[in-house]
């Protein structure tokens, strides 16, 4: 085969995936994540086919194990969701339209109407939304199986198709790059991941000692406000002591905040992501933050993924490109 019918080939694959893309476009996003997903979990599968698991049985096995660990950790959110949606827009609804903060003769009011009404408004959506497409997300839960399970099953094939366009003297970059790819995911969903299950752990004990009648709820929230970069979970610590303040409570105001912030918002931070970070692509969080933010607001859910994700493969094609420069003496008149 001729180098220039393989890049009309490569051109063509090209063509027709954007296609596929634009008619398949209501589960890319379900595609997508199961690409990341069986991209992320190449090596267990290559683990498993060493300790002597055929290439189908390995790729079975991390197929089930991908699939456990979404419905594990999406299970507390779909609980809470069912069961307690309706006491917290009560909650809500029962907030005062403002409130006074009185903390040693220093006054201020605080106007939640506003808010009151949108977050109330949001609720009773995602109640509804929520009995309606759950016969949909058990379809795409199925989708992303079977992606991911084919894509686990033909790594070999789809990385020689993949590798076979690019000219020998560029392949350096695209495994500079695929590196960059992993790492970057497993920061975002292995490390995100640990660090979600050991702040829901570390929450639903506290809240509970707190003496909160919703402390699962609490806790889950927490656990997903991890996947928040920056704020984090330390968003719903100040909801909480400010909620205390408004109702004369300072001191129960100061006891959530200090130890909220410790060991809610700070503490599985410091405990887990040392021991993972250093898997990760190193990215600063002031980049990851701007990636998640505007991948999230250009492609809605499927950018939280994709938009740090590009940010990192940029971030490694400008290193690539700094070595190149500094490694070529450039030519003075």
């Amino acid at each position: 085969m001729t180098l220039q019918r393989r890049y009309v080939l490569g051109i063509l694959v090209a063509v027709l995936a954007v296609g596929a893309a634009a008619l398949l476009a209501d589960v890319l996003a379900t595609v997508f994540f199961a690409v990341t997903v069986a991209y992320l979990l190449i090596p267990l599968r290559e683990e498993l086919t060493d300790r002597g698991l055929s290439s189908w049985r390995a790729s079975l096995v991390a197929t089930i194990t991908a699939a456990g660990a979404v419905l594990a950790l999406a299970l507390p959110l779909v609980v809470v969701v069912a069961t307690r949606l309706d006491a917290v827009v009560t909650f809500l609804l029962g907030l005062p339209p403002t409130f006074t903060v009185d903390v040693y003769g220093f006054s201020a009011t605080v106007t939640l109407s506003e808010a009151r009404s949108v977050a109330v408004a949001f609720g009773r959506r995602l109640a509804r939304s929520f009995a309606v497409a759950a016969p949909v997300l058990a379809l795409k839960l199925t989708v992303f199986v079977m992606v991911l399970f084919a894509l686990l099953s033909r790594t070999a094939d789809a990385h020689r198709a993949t590798i076979a366009v690019v000219p020998p003297g560029y392949r350096d970059v695209v495994r500079a790059l695929s590196r960059r790819t992993r790492a970057t995911l497993f920061g975002i969903y292995v490390l995100q991941a640990a660090t979600a299950v050991a702040t829901f752990a570390v929450a639903l004990v506290l809240f509970f000692l707190l003496g909160y009648p919703y402390f699962l709820t609490l806790a889950v929230l927490s656990a997903v406000l991890q996947f928040l970069p920056v704020v984090g979970p330390s968003l719903l610590v100040v909801v909480l002591s400010v909620a205390h303040l408004g109702v004369g409570e300072p001191t129960r105001a100061a006891l959530v905040f200090v130890t909220g912030s410790v060991l809610v918002a700070w503490l599985p931070d410091v405990v887990v992501r040392p021991r993972l970070a250093r898997e990760t692509a190193d990215l600063p969080g002031s980049l990851y933050f701007v990636g998640f933010v505007g991948g999230l607001l250009t492609v809605g859910t499927v950018g939280i993924i994709a938009g740090p994700l590009v940010v990192a493969l940029v971030v490694e094609a400008a290193e690539l490109l700094s070595e190149e420069l500094n490694a070529v003496p450039v030519d003075e008149d």
